[in-house]
């Protein structure tokens, strides 16, 4: 991809700042200019892997005229303040899921990037897994014909101490695995489906015992009649992505997302008159892609001016329907 360079600035210097930041550096449009996090031995490893400065201050690099576009990869609870901060300043933003801690958060980053003319993507990378990516355009080539229903499967099992980390505490999380994981599933629900409503929820906390759920089950709907069903779990004790598409003419299978989720594969299942359907599996070997490939379709709405695939809207949308999820679990719980 060729074109203008942008500066680029990384608050959030965890593991997913930290690939943020690698990847920026590598495609030599991105220079990484400066890295932000509260802990400064962080942000000195992500300076220091990408040549950059380091601070522990997020507002230093927002008074830094050279960052046009900056990665805001904190807990939940900063993620929308910080964006917010960002855009007001004149940067463009790659603010990672779920964009915030409400649909009310949500809306206030919606329209501060459009009043501020700036381009916001929130960090939904699962839609650029070539797994997911060949499901999606065979679905378009309208390979397993109309679409029927999806189902989602998404989990792992902590680590020790997981009860302890942020991501368990609802003031800083906003909650627990539909905002962690589920929250990527219904991104891929509405790419493939468009527009869903809720059409029932659960949540559990059977074993971490902290006051977000370990497991949610969730069915949308679509205006057509597609349904998509998800369970995404944090007492899935093996690492866990599954994602089925099936249509009137067959089924698409992607499982894993590379490393401990296991090597992405598609499996294309071509329906038959009669017997079983004839079985493709498509295997994807090499490293995950992903990051690289969703970072090239921001420098491009940056570049163009025009608002990127998974935009603020498509973040706002999808946290709406993570609170139709909460709402309904509430009155099953009542």
């Amino acid at each position: 991809m060729t074109g203008a360079s942008f500066g680029v600035g990384i608050i959030g210097c965890g593991a997913i700042g930290a690939r943020r930041a690698e990847v920026a550096a590598k495609t030599g449009r991105s220079p990484v200019l400066i890295a932000a996090d509260p802990q400064a031995f962080r942000a000195k490893e992500v300076a220091a892997a990408s040549g950059a400065a380091a601070t522990d201050n997020w507002e230093e690099v927002l008074g830094r005229p050279d960052v046009q576009a900056v990665v805001v990869a904190t807990p939940h609870n900063e993620l929308a303040p910080i964006t917010l901060a960002a855009l007001r300043a004149g940067k463009h933003v790659l603010c990672e899921k779920p964009m915030g801690m409400s649909s009310r958060e949500a809306e206030a980053v919606v329209e501060a990037g459009r009043r501020n003319g700036r381009v916001v993507k929130v960090g939904f990378n699962h839609r650029h897994h070539r797994a997911i990516r060949r499901a999606y355009d065979l679905v378009r080539e309208g390979v397993i014909g109309d679409v029927l229903f999806l189902r989602c499967r998404y989990g792992h099992g902590g680590r020790p101490g997981y009860e302890r980390e942020w991501r368990m505490d609802p003031k800083v999380s906003g909650g627990g695995e539909l905002l962690d994981q589920g929250i990527h599933a219904i991104d891929l629900f509405r790419w493939f489906l468009g527009d869903l409503t809720v059409v029932g929820g659960v949540t559990a906390n059977w074993v971490w015992h902290a006051p977000v759920e370990d497991n949610v089950f969730a069915l949308f709907r679509s205006p057509q009649g597609q349904v998509a069903s998800l369970h995404a779990s944090w007492t899935q004790w093996k690492n866990l992505f599954s994602l089925e598409i099936f249509g009137a003419r067959g089924a698409l299978v992607v499982e894993g997302l590379g490393r401990s989720y296991g090597a992405e594969s598609l499996t294309v299942y071509r329906r038959q008159v009669s017997g079983p359907p004839v079985e493709e599996r498509i295997e994807f070997s090499g490293p995950d892609v992903s990051w690289e490939r969703e970072w090239d379709e921001f420098l491009a709405a940056i570049q163009s001016g025009s608002p990127p695939p998974a935009d603020a809207e498509e973040g706002l949308a999808a946290l709406k329907l993570v609170e139709a999820v909460y709402e309904c679990a509430a009155r099953i719980r009542a």
